[in-house]
């Protein structure tokens, strides 16, 4: 808790209003009960399995299937994979690393898109963006035109690993998206964002890039998650990767907890992104790192509006950089979007950038289509790809032509039909909202799943 009482302080000096005194009594309080407490939270290890049961891989059928709508059924021995230890495969292939069944003959190994950690995730993206910041075409040196300062040290627009992100400076920044309403987040939303850290020579015990939700009930915040990822080369005694959290009840008790460091650090890669996701229904509040989920809070006060804050020691005062922030009311079940709608629109698959590479955590959203047409044999999709406008239609015709057979191929690997399922690419011609702003262009930057 070493680094919770050092921000204490550092806010302390920071901040003279009575909302950042009262904060900090809090903050002060939470780091004594969590040292007493030593409250420990470990990862469960049931997100191995998607929504209540984890789609396997189905095998190709070597001949055309006769009836399009059957797919070929796996074999039933179970074999434990000898490279990673996954047991209860039963196919030729293992299900979590792609290693060949021992003694297995045929063809090669399929191709993996995705790692396993994205694969186990049971984080689903919210439907309706209502912010989104990728930081792109930003002015270089300025303050970020969609955020708000709160207070702390200025924050710029800078460049980090050949990509535009917002530097969070100094002891410590407090930035907020810059919304109509005082009051904004719903009672279902999700929240994600991209943090860069760079490894530092100093000690960054004390370092952490928090998210705090607040309300005008619990004004000092509902939940407050700090992450501190520790990229430096200390001794064991110094700069442990840790996950704290404090949150208060709907009854307005306080609470604490954290996260086993050593759960967090085998997630991370120095001078690499990491990205960070909440989730929030009615009550439950669940956060992830590079799709692993690490926090689990069954019964917290609703939050209505949020920020981000970043507390840093280091030297250079250069420690956290953020991009790609996207806030989007909660995701609605696949079955009731399709019976309202007759189609799925879905912003949980995403690709490289100009390109037809599916992004390890699309395969959440892909899993829980697969598992949606393993349950309904007689239900057959056109896959459609759909750009935002600000490419070329000589670009963006065939790039969404190319992800779209992207996804097809992914729900193939599942054990799909291809047959049940029709990529078409629509590239920019079908917008639903104005590409005039990034809200807009994010939500025509989607997949659709139209019932044929």
């Amino acid at each position: 808790m070493k680094k919770l009482l050092l921000s204490v302080a550092v806010l302390a000096m920071v901040c003279g209003t009575a909302d950042a005194q009262n904060f900090l009594k809090n903050l002060g309080e939470r780091a004594k009960n969590a040292a007493e407490q030593n409250i420990g939270q470990k990862v469960e290890k049931g997100v191995n399995n998607i929504l209540d049961g984890k789609v396997g891989k189905g095998q190709k059928n070597k001949e055309k299937a006769k009836d399009a709508s059957e797919a070929e059924a796996p074999a039933t021995a179970a074999w434990t994979c000898e490279e990673c230890g996954k047991t209860g495969n039963t196919g030729k292939f293992c299900t979590d690393c792609g290693a060949k069944k021992p003694g297995a003959e045929g063809a090669a190994a399929p191709k993996k898109q995705v790692t396993s950690e994205y694969a186990k995730t049971d984080f689903v993206p919210g439907d309706e963006i209502f912010f989104e910041d990728p930081v792109e075409g930003e002015k270089l040196g300025e303050f970020p035109s969609h955020w708000d300062f709160l207070g702390g040290e200025e924050c710029e627009v800078m460049t980090i690993d050949g990509n535009q992100a917002i530097k969070l400076s100094g002891w410590f920044s407090d930035i907020a998206p810059l919304m109509k309403e005082e009051n904004y987040l719903p009672q279902e939303f999700t929240v994600e964002f991209d943090v860069w850290s760079n490894p530092t020579g100093g000690s960054s015990n004390n370092d952490h890039i928090d998210l705090v939700l607040r309300s005008d009930e619990f004004s000092d915040y509902c939940v407050f998650v700090a992450l501190n990822p520790a990229f430096n080369e200390l001794s064991e005694n110094e700069g442990a990767t840790t996950l704290d959290y404090s949150y208060y009840t709907p009854g307005g008790d306080l609470r604490h907890g954290t996260t086993p460091g050593d759960n967090v650090q085998k997630l991370v890669v120095p001078d690499s992104w990491l990205h960070v996701a909440a989730s929030f229904n009615k009550r439950a509040f669940k956060y992830y790192v590079n799709g692993v989920r690490m926090v689990n809070l069954p019964n917290v006060a609703q939050p209505t509006r949020m920020l981000l804050r970043s507390v840093s020691n280091c030297d250079d005062k250069d420690r956290f950089f953020i991009k790609n922030v996207r806030v989007a009311k909660g995701a609605v079940p696949l079955y009731d979007r399709l019976a309202s709608d007759g189609k799925i629109i879905t912003y949980a698959i995403t690709f490289e950038v100009g390109k037809a590479d599916l992004k390890p955590e699309s395969m959440v959203e892909i899993n829980r289509i697969a598992k949606l047409m393993q349950e309904s044999p007689n239900l057959s999709f056109e896959v459609q790809g759909h750009c935002d406008a600000t490419g070329s239609d000589k670009v963006n015709d065939p790039l969404s032509q190319k992800r779209a057979e992207a996804i097809v191929a992914a729900l193939v690997e599942q054990g799909i039909a291809e047959s049940r399922l029709t990529p078409v690419g629509k590239g920019s011609h079908e917008p639903i909202a104005s590409n005039s702003t990034d809200e807009g262009r994010a939500k025509n930057r989607r997949v659709e799943f139209v019932k044929k």
